[in-house]
């Protein structure tokens, strides 16, 4: 990542850095419906199973974003 532009600090990943965050994203957002596949079977943990689905539509739109 380089530091770009003026003042507020822009930072400009690489092709090969969104890679990396975009799979990141996609793990994230896998791991999003492991947790409401095992809140939907009777344990929430942290947050409910429909709040997981929605963090795990959001990991993956971003995910797909820097894929573009």
């Amino acid at each position: 990542m380089r530091n770009r532009g003026r003042g507020r600090g822009v930072m400009i990943m690489s092709k090969k850095d969104m890679n990396m965050v975009s799979r990141i994203l996609i793990l994230l957002a896998l791991f999003s419906v492991g947790m409401a596949a095992i809140g939907y079977l009777g344990t929430d943990i942290w947050l409910a199973s429909t709040q997981w689905l929605l963090t795990a539509t959001v990991f993956g739109v971003f995910s797909i974003y820097l894929k573009i």
